[in-house]
């Protein structure tokens, strides 16, 4: 970076494609054309409600006329009581509360007056951000994720906020970023592997994961990078804040001078930020200016994998992404990063060395491998992760001990609930078997659950049966084939 906080290196490019003839994977999804601009002056000085989205839509276009511009009036449109409001109605009424102990219910009593007070708050400078409440839950491997959840107001003003910085940085983030953006997630991720390994000459991928990325998140870069569009002062403070305030870990706050908290409503942006400087501009710059042959990169959230048809690509690349890791306070997993020959020619090459099938990689749950369709053809095929299908029966297995003496009718509904959620996730083309294992897995806890429920208990299979039909739903595909999914 050079002496005013600007990199020299860091290009706002147009949304890129893939290397390759025919990428759709990464290619710019379209949003609809807005009318009018800033200078406009038919805007009611305070916004209505009929107004509001026309403000975020000239933010829009301005962004996307001007890749350089930096906002200097952007908090008259975080503070304004209607976009509160708006806020608010968004949140989950029956999500955590924060260390206020504040509900969502509690604050919509006085809806109107806590509202009206927040916005005076805001707009004077007098609102301070809260620490979160630390709260940790178990990962899939094993380990635990530290969650952080903030005080109500806090998400108010986060949600509100990340409204207003969306209108901006929809425009910038690259086509292959795929977490936490409106009108992309984990299926188009998913979609976006299978169609690019299929479509391009992928001969190596780099599954790649980075060590604690939240927690390793340097504040002075994160404000860095935000004031290469940003140049309102009073946001840039106001996230400084939420940065700096800390988690309450039994009674005392922790502060730490890197790191956001996972579970606060704008941590997801910053990061997606953060990485947009960090990786995704570098990683586009890196495939046009040294890579030999054809590169697919795809990227959700922390997690993102990158194809290669070169192996060379592939080692080098690597290696420059340590050092540019290194720089902004980053590091790759070691032991969750791997290098693997993968790809249409893998099954081939693997064969004529004596090595075995193509190893698998897990990316957003589900496990990849190469096989081929009935024709013959090479196809990525994918199927759920036993590890966390494993994970799921077991926390299923204690919610049943749990609930083992309530109405067999209330269980049954409960876990048609868990079930249909499920299948929403893993239902892709491919998936089933493992989803009818998962569903008599299923059934199987139930059944012996009901049979510890008395020494006397007389629950046969006949009368499980019955039950399996009236609440355990059968699994359908309910996802399209990636190549659907994502056809232009």
């Amino acid at each position: 970076m050079n002496g005013d906080g600007k990199s020299d290196d860091l290009i706002v490019p147009e949304k890129p494609a893939n290397k390759g003839a025919f990428a759709p994977a990464e290619w710019a999804e379209e949003r609809r054309s807005t009318k009018g601009n800033l200078q406009d002056r038919n805007m009611d000085r305070t916004q209505s409600r009929a107004t509001m989205p026309s403000a975020l839509e000239r933010i829009r276009e301005a962004a996307r006329k001007d890749r350089g511009l930096r906002f200097t009036s952007l908090w008259h449109h975080v503070y304004d009581t209607n976009r509160l409001a708006e806020a608010y109605r968004s949140l989950r009424p029956e999500a955590a509360v924060g260390v206020d102990g504040v509900t969502w219910r509690d604050f919509g009593r006085g809806l109107r007056d806590n509202l009206e007070d927040l916005s005076a708050r805001l707009q004077r400078g007098a609102y301070r951000a809260k620490p979160v409440r630390r709260v940790e839950i178990p990962k899939a491997d094993g380990g635990i994720r530290p969650l952080g959840v903030p005080s109500l107001e806090d998400k108010i003003v986060q949600k509100a906020t990340l409204m207003v910085l969306e209108s901006i940085y929809e425009v910038d983030f690259l086509g292959f970023s795929y977490g936490f953006r409106p009108g992309k997630g984990p299926h188009r991720a998913l979609d976006a592997v299978s169609v690019g390994v299929e479509r391009l000459k992928v001969n190596w991928v780099l599954d790649a994961d980075i060590r604690g990325f939240f927690d390793a998140i340097d504040h002075e870069w994160m404000i860095r990078f935000l004031e290469h569009r940003i140049g309102d002062q009073r946001v840039i403070r106001q996230i400084r804040k939420w940065l700096k305030a800390g988690a309450l870990v039994e009674g005392k706050v922790e502060h730490s001078e890197a790191g956001t908290p996972q579970g606060g409503i704008i941590s997801p942006l910053l990061a997606n930020i953060y990485l947009h400087y960090v990786f995704d501009l570098w990683a586009h710059q890196w495939r046009n200016r040294r890579a030999v042959g054809a590169v697919m990169i795809v990227r959700y959230a922390d997690d993102f994998l990158v194809g290669f048809e070169s192996k060379r690509d592939a080692a080098l690349f690597q290696n420059d992404l340590v050092e540019r890791f290194k720089r902004f306070g980053l590091e790759l997993h070691s032991d969750k990063t791997r290098l693997i020959e993968w790809g249409r020619r893998a099954a081939t090459n693997r064969r004529r060395r004596n090595e075995g099938k193509p190893e698998t990689f897990s990316f957003l749950g589900l496990r990849h491998f190469c096989t081929t369709d009935r024709k013959g053809w090479f196809k990525v095929g994918r199927r759920s992760d036993k590890a966390r299908m494993r994970k799921k029966l077991q926390g299923i297995r204690a919610e049943l001990r749990r609930r083992m003496h309530e109405p067999i009718n209330l269980v049954g509904k409960w876990l048609q609930r868990v079930l249909r959620g499920y299948y929403a996730y893993y239902a892709v083309p491919g998936n089933l078997h493992l989803l009818r294992v998962f569903r008599k897995q299923v059934v199987r806890a139930w059944l012996l659950v009901l049979k510890h429920r008395g020494q006397k208990d007389r629950t046969t299979w006949r009368y499980m049966r019955k039950l399996k039909r009236q609440y355990i739903p059968q699994p359908n595909v309910m996802h399209p084939y990636p190549s659907e999914r994502l056809r232009v």
